[in-house]
């Protein structure tokens, strides 16, 4: 170390603190942690280490400097982040890029050096009077080949206790690679601080330096914002994983279990907001391994997949006992949880919109002392939770999650499944012919309709290929080749498939219950074992009648009607044609480096369809398909 970093370190950090940045050689990690010391000119340093009593101290410390507040249940804190504060800054998230950088016209991005200058002078003695903590945490399973050394420099108590939450411990990764040159770096400071929040929001940026590997976060404490390791760090993987040749996916993972209970399928599956993904990745019955982001790589020949993290930040809104059993218990019983943006009641229990639960007359919110009628400073109602109110739990907190979260090689991939929110066009589940024609045809042409909770108008389809559009930090092309790439030279491909959940009739009801899921899972997983047949179509193959009538029985003990079979399974053929118009027309319109094998594989595509059109109608029965395949 440094002899000036010896004397800077040593004038904010006690004897213990400074050893532990000593023991950790890395030149480029002492060189971070001094720059945005001296820059941030915080009174004291603390450095979390793997150790229990780090982890300890920031717990204790969010409660003493009221960050968080103890709850009924034991183990349970409450966050509350500002009122203008409690979601992802869409606005003020954008990528420094150099001049000759380009990825896309829907990208939001700032010039690289002014966006630095701008940042670093928001940053000037932010954190005088405050201490700052230098965090370690590793992307992944540690002692791994999917793993990434993470560290974090925050101000916030919330967001490193959150971290350690959500991240495997790294301090002892750091050491091990000793002076290592790639690693992630996050600088975040919640600025100034008022009634224990953020209050200087319009100062808040959150700037993606892709060069360095490194987000900076500022004047906000939103998790979204302000924890880097989440969805901020999965840009930053993006970019590695298409220089290194593997992936980094919005994805879960999830274990399905064979129908003796002694074979477990690994599923990954990737799908936009409100389409079914948590649900999904909660089935009554099978495992979780993770709900948010995966890493995939090939091993062996055959792809396997790691959860970059080890603990859940969701959305708490319709949690309830009925809808979400499993987590519902983690979140009433005992152990570390912390609720955001939630109301505490009188008796000092946390409550959220569509709990399942009466809703409460009084207690405290984000906004204050709430009761029915209030509204907050924007003269808007304030109900009594936040629709974005989240929970943060560990995910072995849950009894389903699967043995395999902390297993160094991952888990084999045996399908993937890419979901949308599709009222009028495609069947429950569909199998594709290969991985290339999933990829193109079914993940490179996510569309979901609009709800009633997003502003605007509702009903709207709105693109998002793999449910990854948000968070690319390369071309949209570059993306989709690097899919088709992984699978190169493999011994052993997933399965690609593809769910609807939300198709309705003529009468505009749903045409699936909401537990219907698990039966297209369940013939996924035959699927992969090759252990029932299907239906040929030109979007791939369909589950045929009786196999999802012994399904159905046999799991949700329902009866499964023909009539019911044929209109979910139909094929839609204009709508279909439509959809490919749709996407063929964003693919020529609006990204720059469409793979020409996209367009060649959705004219194919469409070729068959309107071969099926010309023989059967606009609206094909799958029985006749299967009929005219004997």
């Amino acid at each position: 170390m440094k002899q000036e970093y010896v004397e800077l370190f040593k004038s904010k950090c006690d004897d213990k603190n400074f050893e532990k940045l000593k023991n950790i050689e890395n030149q480029k990690l002492h060189d971070f942690v001094a720059k945005y010391t001296k820059l941030c000119n915080p009174d004291s340093i603390f450095v979390r280490t793997d150790v229990d009593e780090d982890a300890d101290y920031l717990r204790a410390r969010a409660l003493q400097i009221g960050e968080e507040k103890t709850l009924r249940t034991e183990g349970h804190t409450v966050h509350f982040d500002g009122y203008y504060d409690q979601a992802r800054d869409k606005a003020n998230t954008k990528y420094l890029l150099r001049p000759d950088e380009v990825l896309g016209s829907d990208i939001k991005s700032e010039d690289r050096q002014k966006g630095l200058k701008e940042v670093h002078g928001i940053l000037e003695n932010i954190m005088v009077g405050k201490q700052m903590y230098v965090c370690f945490f590793c992307l992944g399973p540690t002692n791994s080949e999917f793993s990434i050394p993470a560290v974090q420099i925050t101000d916030s108590t919330y967001v490193a206790h959150s971290e350690g939450i959500l991240y495997r411990r790294g301090y002892e990764e750091f050491r091990k690679r000793g002076n290592m040159d790639k690693f992630f770096r996050f600088v975040h400071s919640a600025g100034v601080i008022k009634d224990s929040v953020s209050c200087d929001v319009y100062n808040r940026r959150v700037y993606i330096d892709l060069e360095e590997e490194m987000v900076y976060s500022t004047n906000t404490q939103y998790a979204g914002n302000t924890v880097g390791l989440k969805k901020l760090a999965m840009r930053l993987a993006i970019k590695r994983a298409s220089q290194e040749g593997w992936l980094t996916e919005h994805m879960f993972i999830m274990g399905v279990n064979g129908a003796d209970d002694k074979r477990v399928t690994y599923f990954t599956g990737s799908f936009p907001s409100a389409c079914g993904k948590t649900a999904t990745a909660m089935l009554e019955g099978e495992k979780i391994i993770g709900d948010e982001i995966a890493y995939l790589r090939q091993v062996n020949g055959k792809i396997r997949a790691v959860n970059v993290e080890r603990g859940i930040f969701g959305i708490i809104q319709d949690v309830s006992e009925e809808s979400d059993p499993v987590i519902f218990k983690a979140l009433t019983t005992p152990g570390e949880v912390i609720f955001s943006n939630v109301l505490i009641d009188p008796d000092n229990n946390p409550r959220w919109l569509g709990d399942g639960r009466e809703k409460p007359e009084s207690g405290i919110n984000f906004a204050g002392n709430w009761g029915p009628g209030k509204t907050g400073p924007d003269d808007n109602e304030v109900l009594f939770s936040h629709k974005n109110a989240r929970y943060t739990i560990k995910l072995k907190n849950l009894k389903n999650c699967d043995d395999n979260l902390e297993n160094p090689e991952g888990v084999e991939v045996g399908g993937v499944i890419y979901g949308g929110r599709d009222s009028d066009t495609s069947v429950p589940v569909a199998q594709s012919f290969d991985w290339a024609h999933g990829i193109l045809t079914q993940a490179a042409a996510i569309e979901s309709e609009t709800t009633a909770a997003t502003l605007g108008a509702e009903g709207v389809r709105k693109f998002n290929l793999m449910a990854n559009l948000d968070f690319l930090s390369i071309p949209i092309g570059r993306y989709i080749q690097n899919n088709l790439d992984i699978v190169e030279g493999a011994k052993k491909l997933p399965l690609v498939f593809h769910v609807n959940y939300f198709l309705k009739g003529n009468n505009e009801k749903y045409l699936n219950g909401m537990k219907d899921k698990h039966v297209w899972i369940k013939w996924m997983e035959l699927r992969v074992h090759n252990e029932t047949d299907a239906i040929l179509t030109p979007i791939g193959y369909i589950p045929k009648y009786e196999e999802l009538a012994i399904l159905f029985k046999n799991i949700l003990n329902k009866e499964y009607t023909k009539p019911q079979y044929e209109e979910q399974f139909k094929l839609r053929i204009p709508e279909l044609l439509a959809k490919i118009n749709r996407i063929k027309d964003i693919y020529q319109k609006k990204v720059f480096d469409t793979p020409h094998i996209l367009i060649k594989t959705l004219d194919e595509q469409k070729q068959r369809l309107e071969e099926c059109l010309k023989i059967y109608g606009d609206y094909v029965s799958p029985f006749v398909l299967e009929e005219n395949q004997k």
